[in-house]
């Protein structure tokens, strides 16, 4: 059964001291269990490498495009993806494994993750205080569900398991053995979520893709931006609209059908636009925003045309605290930090132009953007 399942292992291991070594040991016990791997640094097909320019004859914005390239390569060729969630360079996952849960849910893999730490954010995260009734972050703001173990998209995408990679891949190979006796049961299988876009406009479909809407003053942020972008001739959605097609339900008190809910109408507003207009600034630590990634990795493998917006659109050796180039760019904790030229990690740095100035500002560079090509 397990011959027939591919698997996309995801995570930062590969910045870690000796996370080399830790890749391939997963690999290695997924083979044993008769599971392909697709990975990233896979060797390529021999008349595939001869095309390619030396690895030390590229730039470093040519490497990242080239790894990114190979990550495509390699989810096409997945039906799995497992990922690691564990906090990175603060409290949240890092932000390229997200971008890659969402490719692998946009092209309809099954997605798992798995965490040493299921407590809610609300424990997990420091630099937060609590009011009267409420969690606070350091922006003022309301700390998004911080009652859940994580965001609103990866808890509506995958499913999380406790532990280390290997008991999620225990928990994979279990599923699989209950979906093939499904197979020969006559039980209703639960429906999908539409894969097909469900709005059509005459005009540009941008999505705004932020972490505002978390903000209790989103609706009035919501409005400017819209009305900006409806300016330069576009057709805006942002995440807090209904969604055509996704039913808004009234879910009680169950807070994980509430998310799934909310999951519908972002994960729909992602296949029904043209275009993503995403915020990559940094969300409680050095990592964009986890629904921000996920809805951008959705809009990479559903070949979107892609834009971000950042405060500071340097280097990101240049933003997050590391050795130097000189003694490999490791931060505090001797991980590496990305060198490719880019702002954010090359997942992100790689598939997005990138855009800075007031909001009008970007929103005009990218229609004038749009108008050259």
């Amino acid at each position: 059964m397990n011959k027939d399942e591919s698997l996309y292992i995801a995570g930062p291991n590969c910045f870690w001291p000796r996370g080399g070594n830790t890749l391939q040991s997963y690999r290695e016990y997924s083979l044993f269990h008769e599971f392909k791997v697709a990975l990233p640094g896979d060797p390529k097909p021999a008349e595939e490498k001869a095309k390619e320019k030396p690895w030390d004859e590229m730039t470093k914005k040519e490497r990242g495009a080239n790894i990114l390239k190979n990550c495509a390569d390699s989810m096409d060729a997945s039906t799995i993806i497992i990922a690691n969630l564990d906090n990175y360079r603060g409290y949240s996952p890092d932000g390229g494994t997200i971008f890659e849960v969402g490719m692998a849910y946009a092209k309809e893999a099954k997605c798992y993750a798995y965490t040493r730490d299921i407590r809610p954010t609300g424990e997990k995260y420091t630099g937060v205080r609590w009011t009267a009734n409420d969690l606070i972050d350091e922006r003022g703001n309301k700390v998004p569900n911080h009652d859940l173990p994580f965001s609103v998209d990866i808890l509506g995408s995958c499913k999380i398991i406790e532990g280390n990679y290997f008991d999620a891949l225990n928990v994979v190979m279990a599923d699989i053995k209950e979906e093939s006796k499904a197979k020969a049961c006559r039980a209703k299988a639960a429906e999908k979520l539409s894969v097909e876009p469900t709005v059509k406009s005459d005009k540009p479909i941008v999505y705004f893709c932020d972490f505002d809407r978390y903000s209790e003053n989103a609706a009035e942020k919501y409005a400017e931006v819209k009305a900006l972008l409806e300016k330069y001739g576009f057709t805006a959605y942002v995440p807090t609209d209904p969604c055509p097609g996704v039913e808004e339900l009234d879910c009680g008190e169950d807070r994980y059908a509430q998310v799934y809910n909310e999951f519908d109408r972002y994960q729909q507003h992602v296949r029904n636009c043209d275009i993503i207009l995403a915020d990559l600034n940094d969300f409680y630590g050095y990592e964009p925003n986890a629904d921000v990634s996920f809805e951008c990795g959705m809009a990479f493998q559903l070949r979107k045309k892609m834009y971000a917006f950042m405060d500071d659109i340097g280097r990101m050796i240049d933003r997050v605290p590391n050795k130097g180039e000189d003694n490999g760019c490791k931060d505090i904790n001797d991980m590496g930090v990305e060198n490719f030229d880019a702002p954010v990690n090359l997942m992100f740095g790689s598939s997005f132009k990138f855009l800075d100035g007031s909001m009008e500002e970007v929103i005009r560079k990218m229609a004038e953007d749009l108008k050259a090509e």
